[in-house]
């Protein structure tokens, strides 16, 4: 127990708090409690061996107390002048202090308590007694357990776990254990911190978001809770002025009921307000529901009406091939059901994942890597179907092998797997065109619609194919429906710029259902409307100043001649022309890089692309829709009560962009904070060799 007095000093201020953190000398700063390694039955023994000095008559009764305890596990030599360790035979001068011996116990022999004859009742003593002696160390360094509770706020975050999670009884028993002493913030005090961290970082959000000088694009994605509350993320991209992709989480918004567009918008417009963004968002990019669409519309009236520029929104691509690939899967999800089952045995026993390894060797079946994804994502049923095709003597063996575990209910007839081989066939461009998007540094319009083209070209062999059997066509059908619903979507002059200030993509490679002069010519009006004057206002006029000057009296004669010399000019800086006249660079090309070295050949058409080339493809990053880490995400989300999923969430995702942690004015220096307790462990360790030594 902590005395009164003690009691408010923890009571934490943080201008207080952090006055002292810089202040404090290093070997002061972090408490022992921070040190698992060192047992608090040994600090105990260390700090009252000066105070028997000065009080013999109370100290001999306690030292000798505390002797029967560690003196057991040492036998004394002979000559009577040493003792040494009955475990590793360390000798130890005879007069050695007791605390030196119990800390070699500890340190060389955890756990040496147990491993002889039981300690006698009066063992529970010391440990009384050496509690009573740790409590002026937490009087005097208070602050130590700060740092212990923001160290412990950094683990909340990094885990992804609720503020809740310190409340547990046992986890701070553990800490008890380790320092009797130690004093954790109370469960509402953490809440009140990440909510003043949130306030603190958010600022520091809106003041990197006013040094943006190009158009900004933001994404949608929706979620459900276990409270069943209804949350959307507003996420920001942009492109800075190093050719950089930037990307930056803005906020959690809770969506009151009935959950319709119009909460939606308007807790939209709030965010972009609150962020001073709503006069240069260039597009938002939306999760495909109906009321992210009703929302965007809104909001792109909104802008329209304020005539604040030109605004746009798109479907998720990410989202609309995750739908087609479902119905792709739609016959074989049984024959899946059944291939995860033995996938997540396979992983759970080591004996069965090495006989599935030797058998696959020796059948010449490939090489697989384990753990399997067994995921219900894309990625692991794909990996169901590949495992199957390409495995299925070995898949077999082990089934037959550990009948009795597993029984034959895992077993896939021919049937079954025929119908595997089939779809595994038709879904592979599918996995590849994931897999690219997936590792793309930046997934542009361009190069997503590229694939979109290959999907529906893929689709469309099929359902046309007499080789394809009547339950693919019909699922490929499906698919084709849902393809031309996002074509339709996605067409427009807004993804057309996107795709043509891809360099890899430009007008060769350009979807067909975006060929289209019309666009071409809105194109070239857009970029001499808003880029060819605005950003660059010498263009503005063919006259110099010195021309102004002269009142326009010039003749007739030369006020031709300067026109034609204005439109000879207009054609040789129509840099999207020459631009587009050049053939395409080659799709592993960087297209941030490519813009980086050639901005200075098109000096205007660049500002164009860094506002166009951040509309986002997705409304997620692909890789969090289609492979396993998608889960870990949803079961964060799912998981986090509502009082902390806004701070929660922002925090994390900022810390992670290199957003330092703040509170009010102070920034939180975790490096800083470990580096002290390295030195308060070296200064420890240095205290216990001068004692060892005397």
């Amino acid at each position: 127990t902590v005395s009164g007095k003690a009691g408010n000093q923890m009571d934490w201020s943080v201008t207080n708090a952090f006055k002292s953190f810089k202040d404090m000398e290093p070997k002061s700063v972090m408490d022992m409690a921070l040190l698992p390694n060192i047992d608090p039955i040994d600090i105990g023994l260390g700090s009252s061996e000066k105070g028997n000095a000065n009080a013999v008559t109370t100290a001999k009764p306690r030292k000798k107390t505390m002797t029967s305890v560690y003196l057991k596990f040492f036998e004394t030599a002979p000559d009577g002048k040493s003792r040494r360790c009955k475990f590793c035979g360390q000798s130890y001068s005879i007069a050695t202090a007791t605390g030196n011996l119990g800390r070699h116990l500890g340190n060389r022999h955890p756990g040496y308590d147990k491993s002889g004859d039981a300690v006698s009742n009066s063992a529970p003593q010391p440990t009384t007694t050496v509690i009573k002696k740790s409590q002026p160390q937490a009087k005097v360094s208070h602050v130590d357990y700060d740092h212990l509770n923001w160290l412990l706020i950094k683990w909340l975050i990094v885990a992804s776990l609720p503020p809740s999670t310190l409340e547990e009884k046992w986890l701070v028993n553990s800490y008890k254990f380790l320092n009797p002493s130690i004093q954790l913030w109370p469960g509402e005090r953490y809440k009140a911190v990440f909510r003043e961290v949130f306030k603190s970082m958010q600022e520091d959000v809106r003041a990197s978001l006013d040094q943006v000088s190009s158009k900004v694009s933001i994404a949608l994605d929706f979620w459900t809770s276990y409270e069943q509350i209804y949350y959307m993320s507003v996420t920001c991209q942009w492109i800075d002025e190093n050719w950089s992709f930037q990307k930056l989480l803005l906020d959690i918004c809770h969506i009151p009921q009935p959950c319709g567009g119009a909460e939606i918008y308007h807790s939209l417009v709030k965010v972009l307000k609150m962020y001073n963004i709503e006069n240069r968002v260039l597009s938002c990019t939306h999760d495909n529901s109906q009321t992210a669409v009703l929302a965007c519309h809104t909001l792109k009236e909104d802008l329209d009406g304020q005539k604040v520029g030109p605004f746009c929104y798109i479907p998720c691509a990410a989202r609309t091939l995750n739908l087609i690939i479902d119905d792709g899967l739609r016959t074989t999800k049984p024959v899946i059901s059944k291939i995860r089952e033995f996938l997540l045995e396979l992983n759970a026993s080591g004996e069965m994942t090495e006989d599935f390894i030797q058998l696959t060797t020796a059948y010449q079946e490939g090489s697989w890597k384990f753990p399997l994804d067994a995921s219900a994502r894309w990625s692991g049923n794909y990996q169901m179907l590949d495992i199957v095709r390409k495995a299925s003597k070995s898949i077999d063996a082990v089934i037959r092998k550990y009948e009795e575990k597993l029984g034959n209910r895992m077993l896939l007839n021919s049937t079954e797997k025929n119908a595997v081989n089939i779809v595994h066939q038709y879904l592979e461009p599918f996995y590849k065109t994931t897999t690219n998007i997936c590792t793309s540094k930046v997934p542009t319009i361009g190069l997503v619609l590229f694939f979109m083209d290959h999907i529906s070209e893929t689709i469309a062999v099929c359902r046309d194919s007499r080789l394809s059997p009547d339950w693919l066509k019909n699922a490929a059908e499906d698919m084709a429906i849902k393809a031309r619903n996002y074509n339709n979507q996605v067409c427009n002059i807004f993804t057309y710029m996107t795709a043509i200030l891809d360099p890899r993509i430009k007008g060769e490679l350009i979807s067909e259902s975006l060929s289209s002069e019309n666009y071409l010519e809105e194109a070239r009006t857009h970029f001499m409307r808003y880029y060819s004057t605005s950003h660059f206002p010498s263009m503005t006029s063919g006259y110099s100043a010195q021309e102004i000057e002269d009142g326009g009296s010039v003749s007739f004669a030369e006020e031709i001649a300067r026109k034609k010399r204005r439109a000879s000019l207009s054609t040789a800086t129509d840099e999207l022309t020459q631009y587009l006249s050049e053939p395409p660079a080659p799709i592993p090309t960087d297209v941030l890089e490519w813009w980086k070295v050639n901005s200075t050949r098109y000096p205007r058409l660049s500002v164009m692309a860094r506002d166009f080339l951040a509309v986002q493809a997705t409304s997620v990053a692909p890789e969090e829709l289609f492979c396993s880490k998608a889960d870990e995400i949803d079961k964060q989300r799912h998981c986090m009560p509502h009082d902390s999923t806004q701070a929660f969430l922002c925090i994390r995702s900022w810390t992670q962009g290199g957003i330092k942690l703040k509170f009010k004015s102070t920034e939180i220096d975790y490096e800083r904070l470990m580096e002290l307790a390295a030195s308060a462990a070296a200064d420890n360790s240095t205290a216990g060799s001068d004692k060892k030594q005397k």
